[in-house]
């Protein structure tokens, strides 16, 4: 590890939160953590929309697993999806109030990393920028692609290419760029410039390996076998109810199934009010369980009580980079998993030998859960060497050492190198 510096990180969703932006966020921190002073600026806990009480103090700090969090002040959507006017002041006003806390305290941080979607903030890495300070911008996606893809937005909008200059124009100012896919570095490179490739680095998501472990190493239990009030193999999804992962095939799947499962949704998000409708409507109550938002401490005991993991991407072109936490949270835990999906997923479950891949498809999805749940043998083989493969190539503290590492040289501790020249965004 290097020597101690002072770094900020600023994200628009940190815990209690849940989601894998707001994990991968904390994981990085509290890791990075152990040897160097690190602060979060994050808005008041307000995701999903809703399950917080707004708040309206200007700015309260918190020290959570030794890192300082400033949750400054921002507009706080309470209702279930909120539409864009209500979404832009959440993000916007809370650019503004990390920018100028950035600017009030420039002495007092040696690196700055901001994580994009939203892409407002890079407004306050513009700001470190122009005060001389290294930065580093992490992209988690294509915030702006998958908009359009999602029918967010209008491809030919002007919104649409505005937020691409100012993409633009963060990209090519930071010093380096962080990405969590090695295909999301290539989409970053072909679409914003491809002098862009010598800044990015690959930073993945990963897991806490001694947090997310198999039953039998924490209790003696038998996994996947399903609980004392319920005795059918459950097959889980944990994380965001959300518009880029294709739930409702999901759901459809569970009338498909020949072999007696519940499938139980874990977490919360904006298609949850429909997601329990089309549930109702299908007469399906009795197969699909809705649990809500949880403790991050529930989740792995969430996950060792299922037989199968259920990580499902929407087969999409703008998503072919997509890798969700929850694959390698489940495959650290011993479970199986079952994606859907192109391009990163697809790879990634078969390099890993963990589970299945499956198109969007009800019979599909359907077909991939039988073939598993009538396998318990099957299923601890691809549970053990999913495990292994999370365990070798992604831990969340060797995740993080590489991002101290890239942050250390940027400041000048490790060897006296020098951050980049920056470029001014092409036109």
């Amino acid at each position: 590890m290097s020597d101690s510096n002072r770094y900020v990180f600023v994200s628009q969703r940190y815990p209690p939160e849940k989601g894998g932006n707001a994990s991968r966020i904390r994981d990085l921190a509290v890791n990075v953590a152990e040897e160097n002073s690190v602060t979060v600026l994050a808005p008041p806990a307000s995701y999903p929309p809703g399950n917080f009480d707004r708040s309206w103090e200007r700015s309260v700090t918190e020290r959570r697993d030794g890192v300082v969090v400033h949750r400054l002040w921002s507009w706080q959507p309470q209702v279930e999806n909120p539409g864009l006017l209500r979404r832009l002041p959440y993000y916007l006003l809370f650019a503004l109030h990390a920018t100028l806390w950035l600017c009030w305290n420039h002495r007092s941080y040696d690196a700055v990393l901001t994580s994009t979607p939203p892409i407002t903030t890079g407004l306050p890495g513009l700001a470190a920028a122009l005060l001389g300070t290294p930065w580093v911008v992490d992209v988690r996606d294509l915030w702006i692609d998958n908009s359009v893809a999602l029918g967010y937005v209008d491809a030919d909008s002007p919104l649409v290419g505005a937020s691409r200059w100012f993409q633009g124009l963060v990209l090519w100012t930071a010093d380096r760029i962080t990405v969590t896919t090695e295909s999301l570095g290539a989409a970053v490179s072909e679409k914003y410039g491809a002098e862009l490739a010598d800044r990015v680095r690959h930073v993945p998501n990963g897991v806490d390996t001694d947090v997310f472990e198999p039953a039998a190493e924490r209790t003696g239990s038998v996994q996947g076998e399903g609980t004392e009030s319920d005795e059918r193999p459950v097959i889980v999804y944990t994380g965001n109810l959300g518009s880029a992962q294709p739930l409702e095939p999901c759901i459809r799947a569970m009338d498909e199934l020949s072999q007696d499962a519940v499938l139980r949704f874990v977490g919360d998000g904006d298609e949850r009010s429909r997601l329990e409708s089309l549930t109702e409507r299908l007469g399906l109550g009795d197969r699909v369980e809705f649990v809500g938002l949880v403790d991050r401490e529930a989740v792995p005991a969430h996950i060792t009580d299922a037989a199968v993991g259920l990580a499902p991407i929407k087969d999409s072109p703008e998503l072919a980079y997509a890798m969700p936490t929850k694959t390698y949270e489940y495959l650290a835990c011993g479970v199986p998993v079952v994606v859907t999906g192109r391009g990163e997923v697809q790879r990634f479950v078969e390099v890993s030998g963990g589970g299945h891949h499956a198109e969007v498809d009800p019979e599909a999805i359907a077909e991939a859960l039988d073939s598993l749940l009538a396998a318990p043998e099957r299923r601890r083989q691809l549970g053990a060497a999913g495990r292994e493969h999370v365990v070798e190539q992604y831990d969340r503290r060797a995740i993080a050492n590489r991002l101290d590492d890239l942050l250390s040289r940027l400041v000048g501790a490790d060897d006296g190198a020098t951050a980049p020249q920056r470029s001014a965004v092409q036109s």
